[in-house]
């Protein structure tokens, strides 16, 4: 479970952000582990989030094309 203050609009989608995080971080080699990650840079925390964001705009794409 991730320390930060944000909470997700939908506290049911937490758990499923959360694991959606660690894939992403997995995915691109950011070793991010549970609680803290200060010794993280900002760059390599900010490249999570952003490539978060690239894979659900590219999700909702797909869907709104019906593909």
């Amino acid at each position: 479970m991730s320390n930060s203050s944000n909470k997700a609009v939908v506290a049911e989608a937490q758990g499923a952000l959360d694991k959606f995080k660690f894939e992403v971080a997995n995915e691109i080699g950011v070793p991010l582990k549970n609680g803290y990650n200060g010794d993280l840079t900002s760059r390599q925390n900010g490249s999570v989030g952003g490539y978060m964001v690239k894979k659900m705009i590219e999700a909702q794409e797909r869907q709104m094309a019906g593909k």
